[in-house]
């Protein structure tokens, strides 16, 4: 299983800056490793958001995403102590779901 993601979620009047740093090796299916073989392609294909169970963040991701993504967002209408929710799917099948309260 991957690390937990840092999640980080700040409100300040009616907005809320959400960053997420996540662990993830983001291969894109073109390098070649020291025998000149292919590594294979992994990477996040999607990620969503959630703020006390409802979904307010859906992306769509590729290949191009760097190494251990940054993701920075801002929400409106959360309030300190509400539950936000990051979860990844990567093109393999894996899954993370890690949880942060707003401060």
């Amino acid at each position: 299983m991957a690390d937990p993601m840092r999640i980080r979620a700040q409100a300040a009047a009616d907005k809320t800056t959400v960053r997420v740093l996540m662990a993830h090796e983001m291969e894109t299916g073109l390098r070649k490793d020291a025998e000149g073989k292919v590594i294979p392609a992994w990477f996040i294909q999607e990620v969503t958001a959630s703020l006390n169970g409802k979904p307010i963040f859906l992306a769509d991701w590729g290949p191009a995403v760097s190494k251990n993504p940054f993701l920075q967002f801002v929400v409106k209408g959360a309030k300190a102590g509400d539950k936000l929710s990051v979860s990844w799917k990567d093109n393999r099948g894996e899954t993370r779901t890690d949880e942060a309260t707003v401060s």
